[in-house]
């Protein structure tokens, strides 16, 4: 008997008689000493069952990063490319839309918004030179920085000129598409030495991570008025659900590069068979609009892309993991 196993009277067994001695009384078969059970702790085998279940996960998780890394490094070297020109397209739509319809665009500025003669030219010429020339610059990666902020000040003024600013439908997608150009401009800072004279005790890696940040929460209110317009059903409560669930893990920045992934091709999927506008007449005036919403939900998607090349940036959980 080991020093260390404990030893209890068992009151129910018989005991030997005291003339055997302490030793008889120990060694016999029918001695009075039991040595305590060793019960198995059902708790432990629960935690156990739940940390097999929990290990899988992860196992499967790694398995499908590994293989989504492997099976997108043909196409990554012209992910970056392509996610400029998504963000900018709607802006070349838009551009290109003033031009067909001038005639329309000038009544409406003058008739619903009244715009002096004139100055409603001069609003849609700016409007048109200043997103060709920055869009441009945003895909030539030609001061992408100047680029970005005048395709900014176009979305404010639109907004204005054509009093769609509180719209909520308007308003949650523009700051998709800023989300986007944030995008962009935190890649153009990668490189750059100096950008803002006025903010010398920041250092452009700070502002990097900071634009990173405000372009991935921007980025997910696309999806948020989905949630909250149209007709529910039940494939709609259910797309809402998993892509809300996107939108948080992108926002934290929580596998932010697989998560965004998913919402590129969710938005892309509804894009195609919701805001399908090729299948609308051409003298239908629904048809416009579905023309806007696919061109700047491409833009969004651009924003997305963008996202999974340069990743999360400094403030995100994806980070923090990595220090700790």
């Amino acid at each position: 008997m080991s020093a260390t196993q404990r030893i209890h009277l068992n009151p129910n067994a018989p005991r030997a008689p005291m003339m055997g001695g302490m030793t008889g009384g120990m060694s016999g078969g029918g001695g009075g000493y039991t040595p305590d059970p060793v019960r198995p702790r059902s708790g432990g085998q629960m935690g156990g069952q739940g940390g097999d279940v929990l290990s899988q996960v992860k196992v499967w998780s790694s398995k499908a990063e590994d293989a989504i890394e492997t099976y997108s490094q043909p196409i990554r070297p012209y992910v970056p490319a392509a996610a400029r020109f998504l963000i900018v397209v709607t802006f070349l739509e838009d551009a290109l839309r003033i031009l067909t319809q001038w005639g329309d665009q000038l009544w409406y500025l003058q008739k619903h918004r009244h715009f002096p003669w004139g100055i409603s030219h001069l609003f849609l010429l700016i409007n048109v030179v200043t997103m060709l020339a920055c869009s441009l610059g945003v895909i030539a990666k030609r001061y992408p920085d100047y680029s970005v902020f005048g395709l900014l000040g176009v979305v404010v003024a639109q907004g204005l000129g054509y009093g769609l600013l509180f719209d909520l439908s308007f308003f949650l997608r523009n700051l998709s598409v800023v989300g986007g150009l944030l995008m962009v401009l935190s890649d153009s800072l990668a490189n750059k030495k100096k950008l803002f004279a006025g903010l010398p005790s920041m250092s452009e890696t700070d502002r990097r991570k900071y634009f990173q940040l405000a372009g991935r929460i921007l980025l997910i209110f696309l999806f948020i008025g989905f949630i909250f317009q149209g007709n529910w059903s039940f494939a709609r409560v259910l797309v809402s659900i998993v892509g809300l669930g996107a939108c948080i893990m992108v926002a934290v920045g929580f596998k932010a590069k697989y998560s965004a992934s998913f919402l590129v091709a969710l938005l892309s999927i509804f894009n195609v068979f919701i805001n399908n506008w090729w299948s609308v007449h051409s003298a239908h005036p629904q048809r416009d609009f579905l023309k806007y919403d696919f061109f700047q939900t491409l833009s969004i998607v651009g924003g997305l892309l963008l996202l999974v090349n340069m990743g999360p940036g400094g403030i995100s959980v994806d980070e923090k993991k990595k220090v700790y």
